[in-house]
């Protein structure tokens, strides 16, 4: 919202900076809570709470006794491990499928477009704990369950749906004619998607794939279903310290989930940006 012009009646400038404070109210509700647990993880001592000495700012009440644990303890260490090796390829397969879904489903002559991405989107909208008890009785029958193969399948049917809302409002602002220029030039389908299509519709695709990597690496209930012990991600292992031992290295972890969540949706931001400034540049 721009500045109030010198003009703007009093009801105006009253709802201008109420609505302002009411923004404000939100977002110390929304943020507070995760900042909390910020100073938390450098706890000296193995509790939840702020001690005498951290609300003393003393140097002794503060630690990186939990961060230490989270990267030498075995059972934290294979759980990241787990994830890195799980969200990375259910990143690919969603982007790879999502992509080819919402370009086939940006075509006007594909027969039942709205019923297909309903279909599509629908482990958005569908609650998880339905989700995952209908993979974890699928993969029984197909023997997939327990896999790892499973847990990948399984998290990127669920990254598939941003992939495919992504790149089609990136296809909303494309150009049809560049490609048929390019078709016209004697270019084939193929080297049009990579030479033409995909350069512009690269920020919706990484923006696509950021949150289905997002979303895979801090998926906890269907891997409890589809998962086994030996797939126990980081998700998985917080809530079993928080279910069984109440281990203060969960704080640490969050801290870290924080921060890298907080650089990947800059990331975002930075792609929506430069996916508005080539969608002026295309010719109307």
């Amino acid at each position: 919202m721009s500045a109030l012009p010198p003009y703007a009646t009093i009801g105006q400038r009253t709802w201008y900076y109420t609505f302002r404070v009411i923004c404000a109210l939100i977002f110390m509700f929304l943020i507070i809570p995760i900042l909390v647990i910020i100073p938390l993880s450098f706890n000296a001592e193995d509790f939840f709470t702020f001690t005498p000495a951290m609300l003393r700012f003393d140097a002794d009440g503060y630690s990186l006794k939990h961060y230490m644990d989270f990267f030498t303890n075995p059972d934290w260490t294979g759980a990241l491990y787990n994830s890195v090796r799980i969200a990375p390829m259910a990143t690919l397969l969603s982007v790879g499928f999502g992509t080819l879904a919402a370009i086939g489903l940006a075509q006007s002559h594909v027969p039942f477009r709205a019923t297909i991405m309903a279909i599509l989107i629908s482990p958005m909208i569908v609650p998880l704990i339905i989700s995952a008890a209908g993979m974890y009785f699928f993969y029984s029958r197909i023997g997939l369950q327990g896999t790892y193969v499973g847990v990948v399948l399984a998290h990127a049917a669920l990254g598939i749906p941003f992939v495919i809302i992504t790149v089609t409002a990136t296809l909303v602002g494309f150009d049809r004619s560049l490609t048929r220029a390019a078709a016209n030039m004697g270019a084939g389908p193929v080297r049009t998607f990579f030479k033409v299509q995909m350069p512009l519709i690269l920020p919706g695709v990484v923006s696509g794939g950021l949150f289905a990597f997002i979303t895979s690496f801090d998926e906890v209930v269907v891997v409890l279903f589809v998962g086994s012990a030996s797939q126990k991600t980081l998700p998985w292992q917080m809530f079993t310290g928080l279910r069984e031992q109440i281990s203060p290295t969960i704080l640490a972890v969050a801290t870290i989930l924080v921060i890298v969540s907080i650089c990947l949706l800059t990331m975002v931001e930075i792609l929506r940006r430069r996916s508005e400034k080539l969608r002026g540049m295309s010719p109307g």
